[in-house]
């Protein structure tokens, strides 16, 4: 009986259960028993120590240092779930998820000259702890840039030259690839910290003596390095051919993808260069492919509202907008609508320019204008489809806007975006758009508006009474003490902030504002009705956030001064 079967047999699993489990390439036996239902995958690695008699822990109790793992290549760790933990003269404490896989241990043994005190853990809490002992151990940005200028690399670019190696096609994981050439590693270390802070873009800018890079953390630019203007070039091109672009261009702009493992996560990089007085003007924006969607509870919607969008996607048909300026959530927020509607009782699909998450059992089309695939025309193939709910990822012309509200009209429930500044301002836009009133009074179902802003750092926020602009903007609601932002700490990068939230603004279609529709009244008039209705405004709700110390009177301002 292998040792495999001997703790499945301590945990009571039948060997016939077992004979059907089947496990996958890079998947431990543990992991295929927890994806079948039989066993918790923790409750297989503890009997597995136990068969083998030895100690167990649900995570490595420390990580490694630096020096531990200088010689133990970090793929050769994944692949055979293997961690140096601690070292104490001849002994060595080892975390391994499979303590049955002699070979490793003996290369361990091999390796380090040390006798081995193997510690079993579960296969993915083992995973997770190798990739933050190989991050912590990283060479950051300035460390790869003091080896670019130690190795004397070649600054300047012939044209049509590359001395850059291939392309860059997302196999490799950046964390493995700790001996390219100087300026590989300063990109890969570039783009490994900017996930690392969970910066949004990265922005290379050329000035006269100096390149600027600079990472947007919660919406907000923050300075990071200042290499010599003489270095951009070989990082211009270093991210052209990445993205498979042309090197020798720098006349005229391009724009390009990059798909990319960090710290094993699937990123998407989209690139962006214009040439300027200086060089080419590099901006790329980092989306986390893996990364969580977000369910409606989470959005930050106050309970009102929350409860009003409920109803609203409880509907058969009709449409409903999200507006709110470029990075304002949009997507997001769209996209949890659609996680609460994918019970597999609907047929959903979308059209969208990129297709930013992957959603499954939802059909999801990339818009290509290149081969006249456009929203209009994409949403007119969709209507082919028979869909119950469609996603449109943007508005942009009258086209588009009425083919989705004959869509909306004739029994699909549609979702959209629109670039206005708030809830009112997108019936207008949409009158300016030479719509008939009639086909937005009749389809129209509500607005919803949002802004992003940041919330309090939870490690350094501090707790004190309000200030006199603070009692001024809050009122007779101004609570005794409020939570201010702090000095800042390591956590949120001495800005006081972490993290975002949003606050919204919903405008339901009554009978009231149909009736304004259809007489094309202006958005202050619409505005007044609402919020005589009970709309409260991206003001208000921001105002309440900072109430509750979610966020600050100053990220409110900020997010909201067309209103002031």
């Amino acid at each position: 009986m292998t040792l495999d079967q001997e703790a499945a047999a301590a945990l009571g699993i039948p060997s016939e259960a077992l004979d059907r489990v089947r496990q996958r390439d890079g998947q431990t036996f543990g992991e295929a028993l927890a994806e079948a239902g039989l066993v918790e995958g923790a409750a297989f690695a503890r009997a597995l120590a136990s068969a083998a008699g030895l100690p167990f822990a649900p995570a490595p109790p420390v990580l490694p240092a630096r020096e531990l793992l200088a010689g133990l290549p970090m793929p050769y760790a994944r692949r055979h779930l293997v961690l140096p933990l601690a070292r104490e003269d001849d002994r060595l404490a080892v975390a391994v998820a499979n303590p049955a896989a002699l070979a490793p241990l003996d290369d361990l043994r091999f390796l380090f000259g040390a006798r081995l005190r193997p510690l079993v853990v579960p296969a993915p809490a083992l995973r997770d702890a190798i990739t933050r002992a190989y991050d912590a151990a990283a060479s950051s940005a300035s460390d790869a840039m003091e080896a670019m200028a130690g190795a004397g690399v070649v600054l300047e670019l012939p044209e049509g030259a590359d001395p850059l190696h291939a392309p860059s096609d997302g196999s490799l994981d950046l964390l493995e690839a700790g001996d390219e050439a100087p300026v590989i590693r300063l990109v890969n270390a570039l783009l490994f910290e900017a996930v690392k802070a969970g910066a949004s873009d990265i922005h290379l800018e050329p000035f006269e003596r100096t390149t600027a890079v600079r990472f947007r953390i919660d919406g907000i630019l923050h300075d990071v390095l200042a290499p010599p203007a003489r270095v951009h070039a070989t990082l211009a091109a270093r991210v052209k051919i990445m993205a498979g672009l042309d090197i020798a261009e720098r006349r005229l702009p391009q724009d390009g993808r990059i798909r990319l493992r960090v710290a094993g996560r699937d990123i998407d990089v989209r690139v962006s260069l214009v040439p300027t007085g200086f060089g080419e003007r590099v901006v790329l924006r980092l989306l986390d492919r893996a990364a969580a969607l977000l369910d409606l509870p989470e959005l930050g919607l106050a309970p009102a509202a929350a409860a009003v969008l409920d109803r609203l996607l409880a509907q058969s048909h009709g449409i409903i907008l999200v507006t709110g300026p470029t990075g304002s959530g949009k997507t997001t927020t769209l996209y949890a609508a659609l996680q609460r509607l994918r019970t597999g009782e609907r047929n959903i699909m979308t059209i969208e320019d990129p297709v930013e998450y992957q959603l499954r059992g939802i059909g999801q089309i990339q818009v290509n204008p290149r081969i006249d695939l456009t929203f209009a025309s994409g949403l007119r193939a969709v209507l082919r489809q028979d869909p119950d709910v469609i996603l449109l990822g943007e508005i942009r012309d009258r086209e588009t806007v009425e083919i989705a509200l004959q869509a909306a009209l004739t029994g699909h429930l549609v979702f959209s975006t629109l670039h206005t500044n708030d809830a009112p301002g997108a019936l207008t836009r949409l009158l300016d758009m030479a719509v008939e009133p009639f086909l937005i009074s009749s389809s129209l179902l509500a607005v919803l508006a949002q802004r992003l802003v940041r919330r309090v750092c939870p490690a350094c926020g501090r707790e004190g009474p309000p200030g006199a602009e603070e009692r001024a903007a809050l009122g007779a609601a101004t609570p005794a003490m409020l939570r201010h932002a702090g000095p800042g700490c390591n956590d949120c990068r001495g800005t006081g902030y972490r993290g975002r939230t949003a606050i919204h603004e919903l405008l339901v279609v009554n009978d009231q504002i149909r009736t304004l529709i259809m007489a094309r009244a202006d958005a202050a008039a619409v505005r007044r009705r609402a919020t005589a209705d009970g709309m409260a405004t991206l003001r208000d709700d921001g105002l309440a956030k900072v109430c509750e110390g979610v966020t600050t009177l100053a990220e409110v301002l900020r997010a909201t001064q067309d209103e002031g």
